[in-house]
């Protein structure tokens, strides 16, 4: 009786045992809560919110075209028929449970996509997630070169701004109370000043994201190379972990963050074909490694100092119409400023984490008011220093020449000297000023004419 009743208590025990393997297993699975789609214009990201880590396998499948998402010990919490697919390549979502305990989503896509996956930690805003990303597929057709060329000043082209609204998509930047996100209010900043940039005759201004996405740091600069910048304007609004902290700022390239960025340039051969292209269309890649790093040098120098005039100019006039958190431009390693042929300045529009400053921020009036003072420094800068070849650098040539010179008649000046000096004739001086003669006195004020 002892021994039926030993192999009855054995039989339980291992049933109970297989049991608490299945609750556990059960237990360890991946929930899949959420989902989200963030169309862009040259990507579509799809992004699952996940109860913990996933291991996955992702393929794609043709005749039809469709994407494949197998996640091992996960199931779906959530209806994916519900999420909005418009503006992406996506068709349809379905899904279904493989294996008993792994799940199988499948997105039917209306073209050939290229696919990539990876998973991102929890942020202040979401959980973990995994991230599917639908790259579209480029076309062949290469875009003619257009060179800025430094000398012709009958060129008359635009200006062009590259805005960049920071963070996007899966990436909501600094939070402040309220829930008031930093993607959503540099966005609005971004447009605004688009529209006043776009309204002003010989510049125009591109975006490195007009909606609700995300696009990479590198990608950013990317775009302005691509769009033959004269100047990248990234625009973010601060925060800290005391809200006390306000004001806003402007940053530019650091020299550390310099040197660093030229010693990857000068190490990638992929980029020395292109580089310096936004400045009469130098490059590399039939330099030595010296010449190389001179002119990589060179440019990188001009750039930052330039990037340093137009930020106190930006600065300056955002000093009018809100507080500042310093009061001289500042710099750092930001890699969305390691551009070595286009000026680039980070634009920090306030404290996000100030409860006042983020309650002004949310506000169209204050968004506006934000990108006019952005503006009216960017216009400042460029009606005073024009890239070469633009119709605002033919503008300023055309006054300048028109505008006689007014100069001082010091001790042992000539006529004759005085125009040998300035490109101009005898008589055309003579004729600017109504003079009789070639005699002039010391400290008589006469008008030069343009040469």
């Amino acid at each position: 009786m002892s021994t039926r009743k030993n192999k009855t208590d054995a039989y339980i025990a291992v049933m109970l045992a297989l049991l608490m393997l299945c609750f556990s297993a059960a237990s360890q699975a991946a929930n899949v809560t959420n989902a989200r789609v963030w169309p862009a214009p040259d990507h579509t990201r799809l992004v699952f919110e996940i109860t913990k880590g996933v291991e996955h396998k992702l393929f794609s499948m043709s005749k039809p075209d469709r994407i494949v998402i197998d996640m091992s010990n996960a199931k779906l919490l959530t209806d994916l028929s519900e999420l909005s697919l418009k503006g992406s390549p996506i068709k349809r979502i379905r899904s279904a449970v493989r294996n008993s305990h792994d799940l199988r989503v499948v997105l039917d896509v209306a073209r050939q996509v290229e696919p990539k996956s990876f998973l991102l930690k929890p942020n202040q805003q979401y959980g973990n997630r995994l991230v599917i990303d639908l790259h579209e597929r480029e076309t062949k057709k290469k875009a003619p070169k257009v060179v800025k060329s430094i000398d012709d000043q009958h060129q008359r082209r635009d200006i062009v701004v590259v805005i960049d609204a920071g963070h996007g998509g899966e990436d909501p930047g600094a939070l402040g109370p309220g829930r008031v996100r930093e993607k959503d209010v540099v966005l609005a900043i971004s447009r605004e000043l688009k529209a006043l940039i776009d309204n002003k005759t010989g510049m125009q201004a591109q975006m490195t994201r007009n909606g609700d996405y995300y696009v990479g740091l590198r990608q950013r600069t990317g775009l302005a190379r691509k769009h033959n910048a004269d100047l990248f304007v990234s625009v973010h609004a601060d925060a800290f972990n005391k809200p006390q902290a306000s004001g806003a700022s402007v940053y530019a390239l650091s020299k550390r963050g310099a040197t660093s960025e030229a010693a990857r340039w000068l190490a990638k051969k992929e980029n020395s074909a292109d580089l310096i292209g936004g400045v009469g269309g130098v490059s590399l890649d039939d330099k030595d490694d010296v010449l190389a790093g001179v002119l990589l040098d060179l440019s990188m120098t001009a750039s930052l100092n330039a990037s340093l005039g137009v930020g106190s100019h930006v600065l300056k006039a955002m000093g009018g119409m809100t507080k500042l958190h310093k009061k001289r431009v500042e710099q750092a390693g930001f890699v969305v400023l390691k551009s070595p042929d286009i000026p680039s300045i980070l634009v920090e529009t306030g404290f996000i984490s100030n409860p006042a400053e983020a309650s002004r921020l949310k506000t169209r009036k204050y968004q506006k008011k934000m990108a006019k003072a952005i503006y009216r420094g960017l216009d400042t800068h460029f009606r005073t220093t024009p890239p070469p070849g633009t119709l605002l650098s033919y503008q300023q040539y055309n006054r300048n020449a028109k505008s006689p010179k007014k100069y001082k008649i010091q001790r042992g000046d000539t006529l004759s000297g005085i125009a040998k000096r300035n490109q101009v004739t005898v008589s055309q001086l003579r004729k600017e000023n109504s003079l009789r003669s070639d005699q002039v006195k010391i400290g008589q004020v006469i008008r030069i004419p343009a040469s």
